[in-house]
């Protein structure tokens, strides 16, 4: 039985994408200066995230492969994380916004850390 027909219908990737469209919103308050470090870097990880898991999808006729770009993505959303820190650090988003953007990213690198756990039932059905 397959659980989801495309990447598109992964919870994991809707809430990803969502996390990057918020992090794009928020990132647009950043100071000129910061339009090559850390603006670039958040926007660019926080989306590569979803990609990830989409490149995830199209590799999970290898249980390894699959595996090991989830790890990729987790891999993004813990850099992400990072730099949302940074951007509090600087005072350039509340305590309160960092916490969200925080949760946020723990919780896609739940998800992630679960099909990594069960992976055989995202390889193994053939259709």
């Amino acid at each position: 039985m397959r659980l989801a027909n495309s990447f598109r219908d992964l919870e994991v990737y809707k809430l990803s994408r969502q996390l990057s469209k918020e992090i794009f919103g928020i990132s647009k308050s950043f100071p000129k200066e910061e339009i090559y470090s850390l603006t670039d870097q958040v926007r660019r990880l926080s989306r590569s995230i979803g990609a990830q898991i989409a490149e995830a999808w199209a590799k999970r006729r290898y249980e390894k492969h699959f595996i090991s770009k989830l790890t990729d993505s987790d891999g993004e959303q813990q850099e992400t994380q990072h730099w949302i820190e940074v951007a509090y650090d600087c005072n350039y988003i509340s305590e309160y916004d960092m916490n969200i953007y925080l949760e946020k990213c723990m919780s896609i690198g739940k998800m992630l850390n679960s099909m990594m756990t069960k992976s055989k039932q995202f390889c193994t059905s053939k259709t």
